[in-house]
């Protein structure tokens, strides 16, 4: 009966053996309860075709959807030590780190990269709910900052993908004190005179949208998002009142003003790309091609217009209301303003 045992049972074992399926092969819509086939889900860029439904998506997709033919060049971000405080709960906080980035790939809950969007330079982060609920901690603060300063020394856009439940509690004081430290990196931004952009997706609270994420130029909210300080469970229990309809969505933000535009991902791209060219006071015909710019000579001496010289308009400037008898105003002493440039100094009157 060996036969039986090496032959006949192997071959029927094969048979009824269950093929291993991946875990992801189909996603269940948390609306409607529809099951999508994720390939299909992943060409929609996670938008459920029936529902709408604006479901998350990774940081390193987002960052693809987001550049010209998905090429961008990544930000790196210096280390930080992983568990000042030595914080343990249930688990230690190493080993909660450990297997956050085991399951992301990421060093940290933030990527950032640097690239073209419509032949137009910007710097882009994004924070990812995966890892540990894209909390911010010190290395994400890091990664912030370094990201906006980036975007300060390219002379950028600077886009951010909001996604977080709040600051990290495991890092405790250093958690929050990154609130006060991207505020200030949002500080640069704003005396560069560089546009700052915010995309609010799924959920963002917390101490993100108590400091960097509520103080872009333009404040975009994918449909649905889930945008506030606490939850609305905590609220209700609370104030003891039912809150209504939709509350602390995007729509509903975008009716009491807090936000300025609700634009659906398919949609995203182009929008972003019209308000940094807008915000950058640029045209698609501004920016010369690769070509023109190879090609581009030295104007002949004929063409070169004659500007007046810049104190010239500060004369004139300062005699805006005042009659010819009056003169231009005293300007102060070059030693007072001396800021080693000719090119503010006012000449003394010859007259």
């Amino acid at each position: 009966m060996n036969w039986i045992n090496k032959i006949v049972r192997p071959k029927i074992s094969r048979i009824l053996r269950k093929r291993e399926m991946p875990d992801n092969l189909w996603v269940k819509c948390p609306e409607t309860g529809q099951m999508i086939y994720f390939k299909d889900l992943q060409a929609n860029q996670f938008v459920v075709p029936s529902s709408n439904y604006h479901m998350r998506m990774e940081a390193a997709a987002r960052l693809e959807a987001l550049f010209d033919e998905g090429v961008y060049e990544s930000i790196n971000f210096s280390d930080v030590s992983p568990d000042p405080l030595k914080f343990r709960d249930e688990r230690r906080y190493t080993e909660r780190l450990k297997d956050a980035r085991s399951k992301t790939g990421m060093q940290d809950a933030l990527l950032a990269g640097r690239g073209t969007l419509d032949g137009l330079g910007i710097v882009a982060a994004v924070q990812d709910f995966r890892f540990l609920g894209g909390s911010l901690g010190r290395a994400a603060g890091d990664a912030i900052i370094t990201a906006m300063r980036a975007a300060v020394e390219d002379k950028s856009p600077f886009i951010l993908f909001a996604a977080s439940g709040g600051a990290r509690m495991q890092e405790g004081i250093l958690s929050l004190m990154q609130m006060p430290r991207t505020t200030i990196a949002v500080q640069e931004l704003a005396e560069a005179r560089l546009p700052y952009i915010v995309v609010f997706t799924n959920p963002t609270t917390g101490g993100v949208t108590a400091s960097y994420a509520m103080l872009g130029d333009v404040h975009v909210a994918e449909p649905g998002a889930l945008i506030g300080f606490a939850g609305p469970r905590v609220i209700e229990q609370t104030i003891r009142e039912k809150l209504p309809l939709n509350f602390q969505r995007s729509e509903y933000l975008l009716d009491h003003g807090m936000i300025d535009m609700v634009v659906h991902r398919h949609e995203l791209r182009g929008t972003l790309s019209q308000l940094c060219r807008m915000l950058m006071n640029e045209t698609m015909s501004d920016r010369p091609t690769i070509e023109a710019a190879e090609t581009a000579t030295t104007p002949d001496a004929e063409a070169v217009v004659d500007h007046p010289a810049p104190h010239a308009e500060i004369h004139e400037a300062n005699n805006v209301g005042h009659s010819d008898d009056d003169g231009p105003r005293e300007m102060p002493a070059d030693s007072d303003h001396d800021d080693g440039s000719e090119r503010f100094r006012v000449p003394p009157d010859t007259d």
